[in-house]
């Protein structure tokens, strides 16, 4: 097993940097996706709120594998349109449209956690801002955001963790991420061992990311230990 690694070690190691790249990058752009997102679902316009609910329930309600497909080879459709439009480039690469469907996925889990984060904060909080001064988009950028991601921050680490794992999904549109190096070396050898190692890598980034997030929850309660 271990002549797989030595052997195509470069392959392992392009494998986890597009492995880790879709998760982190798809995380962190979710993110701010999911920012609007929870704030539609929480708007007072009922039109607003109702169309971001739509649109978290469909994305949570189907597959991760299936909106892949749809935006790979669906709109793979459209390349007249799209070359047209200048943004072809990024439709045609299958490592961009699996990160745009990471985006669009965790987008909706992690709104969701936002929403259920921004209701539990205690009126008072708000009302504080109000005292001080503060306009609406001040209290929720300085007030309630902050104290949401403190407080669903092992929330968010479960959707990392997810998003990983889902990340394997990729090697069906031809990304060699982790899975799809395994697959491509599987395919040279018939050796199910390199699946193994797949396994191995996945589980040492999923502990790394435990460690990591563990570090920021404690370090968290300190701080408000400390305030």
């Amino acid at each position: 097993m271990w002549t797989h690694v030595t052997d195509n070690l470069d392959l392992w190691i392009e494998g986890l940097q597009n492995t880790v790249s879709l998760t982190v990058f798809g995380f962190i752009l979710g993110f701010f996706v999911a920012i609007p997102l929870a704030a539609a679902r929480l708007s007072k316009h009922k039109w607003l709120s109702r169309l971001a609910y739509f649109y978290i329930y469909m994305v949570r309600g189907t597959p991760l594998l299936v909106q892949i497909f749809i935006i790979y080879y669906g709109l793979g459709q459209f390349h007249k349109e799209f070359k047209a439009l200048g943004v072809w480039w990024f439709f045609r690469d299958a490592y961009y449209c699996g990160l745009l469907a990471f985006t669009l996925n965790s987008a909706a889990y992690q709104a969701e956690i936002l929403r259920g984060g921004i209701l539990a904060i205690p009126k008072g909080t708000i009302e504080a801002g109000q005292a001080l001064g503060l306009h609406r988009f001040q209290i929720f950028r300085l007030l309630i955001l902050p104290i949401t991601i403190a407080r669903m921050l092992p929330a968010f680490g479960n959707e990392l963790v997810l998003l990983l794992k889902a990340s394997a999904l990729v090697s069906v549109i031809t990304v060699r991420d982790l899975m799809g190096q395994a697959r491509y070396l599987f395919g040279e050898t018939f050796d199910l061992s390199v699946f193994y190692i797949a396994a191995v890598n996945y589980l040492i980034v999923v502990l790394l990311i435990e460690a990591i997030w563990r570090h920021l929850e404690n370090r968290n309660v300190w701080l408000k230990y400390k305030g």
